[in-house]
């Protein structure tokens, strides 16, 4: 399993798309900004989507696809299924 995800600083704010095999410990690293970089410069430590794979390579696809999204186009796809932005690490944990 592997995991594509969304981060924002808030709502409509700052946004990070990641990809994962352990959504809950990399979650978890950008929230305690235990690792330095964009997301713990910025803030950006809210899970707001996330979507399962089959693969690390897979997801590592959808990642780069996701990326060269428009903006609005990621705000979509989070509002489609997170209408309020809500952090989503308290249903995963």
């Amino acid at each position: 399993m592997a995991y594509v995800y969304i981060l924002a600083s808030g709502r409509n704010g700052t946004l990070y798309t990641g990809v994962t095999a352990d959504l809950v410990r990399r979650v978890y690293e950008h929230k305690s900004k235990a690792v330095p970089g964009f997301t713990s410069r910025h803030g950006v430590d809210q899970l707001v989507w996330f979507e399962q794979s089959d693969s690390i390579d897979a997801a590592i696809v959808r990642e780069k696809q996701i990326k060269e999204w428009k903006r609005a186009w990621k705000i979509e796809l989070i509002e489609k299924s997170n209408p309020y932005w809500n952090d989503l690490y308290s249903t995963i944990v």
